[in-house]
């Protein structure tokens, strides 16, 4: 039996680099960039209208009032989209709408709200210096400007950016395919009649969409009934399609737990058996045809609490996304514990923030490792360390926000 840490960094070693993609910008969301972008052209491409109005040399403003007008010749009007060849003069103005481009001779653009609004001839009641409302060619982002780095998170603003840009394509780095294998006798599919001695399968469920919410693609595979052969069959079958393989059930010391024998049949390196927590305890570590798999308990709550303390920093340095990994602090107990914790013992919890410092709770119902329903409004795990005789309210402990 090994500590959690120890565990942690075993199955660190076997991080590995995932291969590059180029793809579509729309369908970037939620991936990681494999590469650099530095922009292509400028933004805004040319000088540009921020508002519906006139566009005219700021000199021939000069002292307008509502009750003193500067009236302009109107020569010609633009919308967003179209652009005019004809250069503004001394006395002249162009009528131009918001994203148009400046005409050149402009140099500031009124208001439509300060003027007559006329066709051919515009009385102007305000006085304007300038690049006043006049938005720049590049003043957003310029040329050859380094606009996103290697390694960021892709979401709408910066799909956004990129898009604003011109760019239709991104090179990114593969999402990991993970395997999944659920195994026992006792499994069934939901859906299907629940008969006398079964259970449907919520690890798969619950695992599964834990892998999405961590921005990978699970793989899942037929339920592993307790027979060596099958469930060899089943990871055989698997090992060439995935990055990782995770397995629930049949990792403990029973008659029918053959996860730790099938492995050792087919010749894993066994890298450990056991962590030193409570629950799941009874974890199994093992690489083979240089593919890491991680078998967890069959008990919901501990193959859920198992995956958030081992897996969870794998797949964050797997996916090169860092906003996932282990997010531990500080927090005051805000609630009652008696029960001493001979082993370090992971407690389902509920984390609300105040002004002054960050309260945890137990979570609603029970902590044991078969129930599933007291992790429904959990958001964090409290870290108890080995030893401990219970908890008082206001102590301090540590917390993984989940």
């Amino acid at each position: 039996m090994i500590k959690l840490e120890e565990g942690q960094s075993i199955i660190s070693e076997y991080i590995k680099t995932l291969d590059e993609e180029v793809i579509n910008l729309i369908d970037s969301h939620e991936r990681v960039l494999a590469e650099d972008i530095y922009a292509p052209i400028n933004q805004p491409p040319f000088h540009r209208s921020p508002l519906d109005g006139y566009a005219l040399q700021g000199e021939d403003s000069k002292g307008a009032t509502i009750e003193s007008p500067v009236t302009l010749k109107v020569i010609d009007e633009i919308f967003a989209g179209e652009y005019t060849q004809k250069v503004v003069k001394k006395g002249e103005a162009v009528r131009i709408m918001t994203g148009a481009p400046i005409p050149e001779g402009a140099d500031c653009v009124i208001r439509q709200e300060d003027t007559d609004e006329g066709e051919s001839l515009a009385n102007i009641y305000k006085e304007l210096k300038a690049f006043d409302n006049y938005c720049y060619e590049g003043e957003d982002i310029k040329k050859g400007t380094l606009i996103i780095k290697k390694g960021s998170f892709l979401n709408h603003i910066k799909i956004g950016v990129l898009a604003s840009l011109g760019i239709d394509k991104v090179k990114v780095y593969k999402r990991p395919k993970v395997g999944l294998l659920t195994t026992g006798d006792e499994l069934i599919e939901v859906g299907q009649s629940l008969s006398t001695g079964k259970i449907y399968n919520s690890n798969l469920y619950t695992l599964s969409m834990r892998l999405k919410e961590l921005y990978t693609e699970p793989i899942i595979l037929n339920i592993g009934k307790d027979c060596q052969e099958e469930i060899e069959r089943e990871i055989k079958n698997s090992l060439d399609k995935v990055d990782l393989l995770i397995t629930t059930g049949g990792a403990s010391v029973g008659k029918k737990d053959l996860i730790k024998i099938v492995l050792e049949k087919m010749g894993a390196n066994i890298l450990f058996w056991k962590i030193d927590i409570k629950p799941g305890t009874h974890v199994l570590c093992s690489e083979l045809d240089k593919k890491l798999i991680i078998s967890l308990s069959g008990n919901p709550a501990a193959a859920s609490i198992t995956f958030e303390v081992l897996v969870r920093d794998y797949i964050s340095k797997l996916t090169n996304i860092n906003n996932i990994s282990l997010n531990r602090k500080t927090a005051y107990f805000n609630d009652e514990f008696n029960k001493e914790s001979i082993r370090r013992r992971f407690l389902r919890g509920i984390c609300t923030e105040t002004k002054e410092k960050t309260l945890v709770d137990l979570s609603n119902g029970t902590q044991s490792s078969g129930v599933l329903s007291s992790s429904l409004n959990c958001n964090c795990l409290i870290d108890i360390p080995a030893g401990t005789k219970g908890l008082k309210k206001g102590e301090k402990v540590e917390i993984i926000l989940l």
